[in-house]
């Protein structure tokens, strides 16, 4: 199953998807954006209060006005943090520069961040049983005609 690349020169690029890949890059939108709004409200992955932040750290974050694990001193990584890749049945979301990509990964030895929570797999399915409602009039016709019918 061929994979497509959403973002090509800081661009997206949503005409070459076929429907099944932009109902996937929708369902990805949605889970990334709930995993987003976890994040901003200080919840680590267990849906439960995250990790407090090391006294040093919250000092420096402090002075900054920034006070809770929310991932947003700068809020470049989270800036960055997007759906980069579909194919017909998975949606990777991941960091384009490498040095947000070395960030994200130290960030997530300390506490999982770029995990799915029970909440966030609840609204995916969600959303994912509404995209098959939208199509399962479409999919009963294709099994009827013999295969994909794009």
């Amino acid at each position: 199953m061929p994979s497509v690349r959403i973002y090509q020169k800081k661009e997206v690029r949503l005409d070459r998807l076929s429907v099944r890949q932009a109902q996937m890059f929708k369902i990805g939108n949605v889970g990334l954006a709930s995993v987003k709004n976890r994040l901003a409200a200080t919840q680590g992955p267990n849906d439960g209060a995250a990790k407090p932040l090391s006294r040093y750290y919250a000092i420096r974050k402090t002075k900054m006005g920034k006070g809770s694990r929310d991932l947003m001193l700068t809020g470049d990584m989270l800036r960055n943090f997007m759906v980069r890749t579909v194919s017909e049945n998975k949606a990777k979301a991941s960091n384009s520069t490498r040095k947000d990509r070395v960030k994200a990964w130290i960030t997530n030895k300390i506490e999982p961040w770029a995990v799915f929570s029970p909440k966030n797999r609840l609204v995916v399915q969600q959303t994912a049983q509404q995209v098959l409602n939208e199509i399962a009039p479409r999919l009963a016709i294709e099994r009827s005609l013999g295969g994909k019918q794009v």
